[in-house]
């Protein structure tokens, strides 16, 4: 079997083994990453808690512990609500979740029982487009969540989640597009099979370097890493359940089991969005230079190669968590729309245009010096004319001073007086802060 043939002709008990391997390592995975996090976090702020942890295997009970406490506890709804979305909301997203993994390749030809195959579910010509499909199918589930759950707090919640959701998959689907142009296929097996290529830099190669899509399209990959964490609703763009403004979101009706689903579709998600960096910019289960040579990348060893990837892009998650605070919602927003989506569309225009160049073998001589004298031009302008204008400063309004003139209460201006304070005699600082040292003296006269 080729990395050519993308139709995988598995017999279907293959297929079967396959997918309740990829459902076990999920669920070990997420209560690992969940025992991961809370250690890391812990090291990170000093919390003594997570570090201190009596249970054996170093705290890592606790989290399978946390899992079948939410699995036996009463599965309990408020009256309010539509028990029919109320139920399906979470398993919308539950399975969302798992279906994502069936085309990741988690490495590459394996003998499985007499059977050469590759460690993946399926694959096909579109399985990175079907990736950010089952990712807006996952929407449903949170806005379903709140719309039952027939509370304002769940509702708002979720449609916070949403519009985030919705935002970034915009600017990450636009960087998806980028490596489409490279790899000239959009075949999630093809993709890694072609960041296994040497790299050439400046006409030398057999360097032992590969061509990972990070160090050629950086430009994308930045944006994407950006994306994924607004994506999964993670700090700092866990709006959508900001405990001080929304309670938890539209997980705030849910307990039990349909709680616990939501909880293990975070963090697969999480898991999901870097496997697909891995696959798209870091080469996949390809090993790392220049570590190959101390461990392989065929067979069942990519898929550690792959893992640690995974884990080092989730290692990020935590440290985003640990040290940064939450962005405003309208910070978040100018930064999705006005930011990353313009940048992004402008990022793809010039990977089109010098793809084009290459392949009809006009880039070099004159043609190369002018592809970079405009690039360079773009920058200058966009340093030095970039930007937004200044709001030329309101005009002051003349009389007495209304807190509520424009619908609401705003706070009086410099210079501007409360009514009830009309008849106060302000008090001077500078004059006291002159007595002060006047009346020190007259005591040490006296």
């Amino acid at each position: 079997m080729t990395p050519d043939s993308v139709v995988m002709n598995d017999p279907w008990w293959i297929v079967l083994i396959k997918v309740v391997g990829v459902v076990i390592l999920l669920l070990t995975w997420t209560i690992f990453n969940v025992w991961f996090e809370r250690r890391l976090v812990a090291k990170m702020q000093h919390r003594l808690g997570p570090i201190m942890n009596p249970i054996k295997l170093g705290g890592l009970g606790q989290a399978l512990g946390d899992g079948m406490k939410l699995l036996f506890k009463e599965d309990f709804a408020p009256g309010m609500v539509d028990k029919v979305l109320f139920t399906i909301a979470p398993l919308i997203a539950g399975a969302c979740a798992f279906t994502a993994w069936s085309v990741i390749p988690l490495g590459g030809e394996v003998n499985m029982f007499g059977v050469t195959t590759r460690l993946q579910v399926a694959d096909m010509d579109v399985s990175a487009l079907l990736i950010l499909a089952v990712a807006s199918v996952a929407i449903y589930g949170f806005v379903l969540a709140g719309w039952s759950s027939q509370s304002p707090y769940s509702l708002l919640g979720a449609l916070r989640s949403s519009a985030q959701m919705i935002s970034y998959e915009i600017s990450m689907g636009l960087s998806y597009v980028a490596v489409f142009l490279m790899a000239g296929s959009m075949s999630t097996s093809r993709i890694v099979e072609a960041q296994g290529q040497p790299l050439s830099l400046f006409g030398l190669s057999g360097l032992g370097l590969q061509s990972w899509y990070w160090t050629m399209i950086i430009p994308s990959f930045v944006i994407y890493v950006i994306s994924m964490v607004g994506e999964t609703n993670r700090a700092p763009f866990d709006l959508p359940e900001c405990e001080s403004e929304l309670v938890s979101g539209h997980l705030t009706e849910y307990t039990g089991f349909r709680y616990a689903i939501f909880f293990l579709a975070e963090y697969i998600n999480m898991a999901t969005v870097s496997a697909v960096a891995t696959t798209l910019f870091l080469g996949g289960y390809k090993a790392i230079w220049p570590l190959g040579f101390l461990i392989p990348d065929t067979g069942y060893w990519g898929f550690l190669w792959f893992a640690i990837k995974v884990q080092l892009f989730i290692s990020l998650f935590v440290w985003l968590r640990g040290t940064l605070p939450r962005l405003r919602y309208d910070q978040f927003m100018t930064l999705g729309w006005k930011w990353l989506i313009p940048i992004s569309l402008a990022w793809v225009m010039a990977v089109s245009l010098l793809r084009g160049l290459t392949n009809h073998g006009l880039l070099q001589g004159p043609v190369l010096f002018i592809v970079l004298g405009v690039a360079a031009m773009a920058v200058l302008g966009v340093a030095f004319l970039g930007g937004e204008k200044a709001e030329p400063e309101p005009e002051w309004i003349e009389g007495p001073f209304d807190a509520f003139a424009g619908g609401y209460p705003v706070p009086p201006r410099p210079g501007q007086t409360l009514p009830e304070f009309a008849d106060v005699v302000p008090g001077s600082s500078a004059d006291d802060d002159q007595a002060a040292p006047a009346a020190s003296d007259d005591r040490k006269d006296g």
